[in-house]
């Protein structure tokens, strides 16, 4: 059955939380294959697609439900805690439908119209060589790390523009269709497996000029889009305090799971190694004890830190005010410290689990290499977004993406 059988449209958070937690579930049991497979399941898709999770932040104006960022964060949290793969993609999936809504509105018609259930993937790092073409460009390239390329049917694709004098300029995202491409699989690796994360390849793409971003608009929330959208000052603020905050949520929320199971581990098993004393509970352990209250604490403190600087931002937006660089950081600080805490939690727990932890169907160990892989990400790599949070405290020019 699918959840447009069992569910109305919500009308409130709460009914969207209820509806997300039953795909959570099913996303649960499809973990491990959802691992070996390296992609997320098309019916879990689906099911989140019917759901109206990928129209959470999209514009009303093309049949989205217009809701704030910490609301999808909320939501990316839940589905992380059951499989983080999943929580990933997916979260980028309804995520982009909000960074498209800062291109020209020419684009927005260009995916919504023939599809307004489209769904991108993207690659943001620079890559690849655009020339100048009529009124467009050409591109061509590979660009890595595009998660959901299996059932993406479109991508944003970063590189830098060319400028008459043949020499490199800003850089910029080039918006294309999944006809323009094609996959390298490359994505064979240890953690978040199934996010499907695999390499585009275009060659010679023409790219009108109305599909393009400079990245330079999407960072300080001067997008055409924004413009557009001065009804919702929301489409305003600037990407880097929105797009990581949804794969920093990937790690908290992985973290919380991997506590979760390991509290009914813990609670139920006995030891049997004779060095330990055979037969005792788990739980009766000082040392589980406290990697426990460890873990608890460190999920907790991420979450609110998530959550606090996402309403910050938006209050700010709505009360008339330009976000500022500093605030830009203190988001950007946020994010980074947030996975360290789930990077700490799930460390806490997965030492704990013995023998048994070693299992590849334990979603424990499985949380553990999926919250390590999250903290490789160039954007919320800790000691290189906390560099460049101290050097802003320090009155240093900030050297970093903010």
């Amino acid at each position: 059955m699918s959840t447009t059988d069992t569910f109305a449209q919500p009308r409130t958070e709460r009914e969207f939380a209820d509806r997300i937690g039953v795909i959570a579930a099913a996303a649960r049991a499809r973990a491990e294959q959802t691992e070996r497979d390296r992609r997320v399941p098309d019916t879990t898709v689906a099911e989140l697609r019917d759901a109206g999770f990928f129209k959470l932040v999209q514009p009303q104006a093309f049949g989205g439900h217009e809701r704030d960022f910490d609301e999808l964060v909320r939501h990316i949290l839940t589905l992380s805690a059951a499989c983080p793969s999943t929580g990933w993609t997916c979260g980028l999936f309804a995520a982009h439908q909000w960074l498209l809504a800062g291109f020209d509105r020419r684009a927005q018609h260009d995916v919504w119209d023939d599809d307004p259930d489209a769904r991108m993937c993207g690659s943001y790092a620079p890559s690849g060589v655009a020339r100048l073409d009529g009124d467009g460009y050409r591109i061509s390239g590979a660009w890595s790390f595009a998660s959901g390329s299996d059932t993406a049917t479109w991508a944003v694709c970063a590189s830098f523009l060319p400028t008459p004098e043949g020499v490199r300029g800003a850089p910029a995202f080039f918006l294309v269709p999944a006809t323009d491409y094609t996959l390298q699989d490359d994505w064979h690796v240890a953690g978040l497996s199934g996010t499907g994360s695999k390499t585009l390849v275009l060659d010679d793409v023409f790219v009108p000029a109305h599909r393009l971003l400079p990245l330079s608009d999407a960072m300080a929330g001067t997008t055409p889009g924004a413009a557009l959208n001065s009804h919702n000052p929301g489409f305003g603020i600037p990407m880097l305090c929105h797009i990581p905050s949804c794969l920093a949520a990937v790690a908290v929320g992985a973290a919380a799971g991997a506590l979760d199971d390991f509290q009914h581990l813990a609670g139920t098993r006995q030891t049997r190694g004779a060095l330990a004393g055979a037969g005792s509970r788990i739980a009766g352990f000082a040392t589980v004890q406290l990697r426990v209250a460890e873990a608890a604490a460190s999920v907790d403190s991420a979450k609110d830190l998530l959550l606090r600087d996402l309403r910050r931002r938006v209050e700010t937006v709505r009360a008339g005010h330009e976000i500022s660089v500093e605030e830009r950081i203190l988001s950007r600080r946020g994010q980074a410290f947030a996975v360290s805490l789930a990077v700490r939690a799930v460390e806490a727990v997965n030492g704990a689990t013995g023998g048994q932890g070693l299992a590849l169907a334990n979603p424990i160990q499985r949380a553990w290499r999926d919250v390590s892989a999250v903290s490789r990400h160039i954007s919320l790599n800790w000691d290189a977004v906390g560099t460049m949070t101290g050097q802003a405290a320090l009155g240093l020019s900030p050297q970093g993406q903010y």
